[in-house]
């Protein structure tokens, strides 16, 4: 195969990518079509959240790293969706994965869900309350034992509630 050959596939192939990535992210996630215990209007939402988390919770979007005073957070209790109040991690849970977000190798017993998201053109697997449904952020297959799991969280999607 000559190298223009070459050149000229892996083009149309990133073309393709180009093309298919953003009609993947106008799907949105799986999660903002189920339904859940806590169902608000788009409008209630507004008024509930700040801008902040409206934009990570409603809207799936990612805070900046180390933006979050939740990341150096280490005292005893339990971590909230900020959306909802419903109990998402317990400090025991968490540990510093030096990503700057929160993070978690494992929730409470039935306080997330999970979906695939292709947002970035490969699957992560998206973490939302089991509540309302906000995004919270993604897991991971890097994290410490015993789990083996990084359930890297937007601080600004949760609360934390001392012991």
């Amino acid at each position: 195969m000559s190298r223009l050959t070459s050149t000229r596939r892996s083009a149309l192939a990133w073309l393709g990518a180009g093309i298919a990535v953003p009609a993947l992210a106008a799907c949105g996630s799986p999660a903002a079509a189920k339904s859940f215990p806590l169902s608000l209007s788009e409008d209630a939402w507004r008024k509930k959240l700040t801008k902040a988390q409206f934009s990570v919770l409603r809207e799936e979007a990612t805070e900046r790293p180390y933006s979050s005073p939740l990341n150096d957070e280490h005292r005893k209790g339990t971590f909230l969706c900020a959306g909802c109040d419903h109990p998402l991690f317990s400090s025991a849970t968490k540990f510093d994965s030096g990503t700057g977000w929160p993070s978690f190798y494992q929730p409470l017993k039935g306080a997330v869900g999970t979906s695939t998201d292709y947002k970035l053109a490969y699957p992560r697997k998206e973490v939302h309350c089991a509540n309302c449904g906000g995004h919270l952020g993604h897991v991971f297959n890097d994290g410490p034992k015993p789990t083996g799991l990084r359930y890297c969280m937007n601080g600004v999607a949760m609360k934390f509630r001392p012991a």
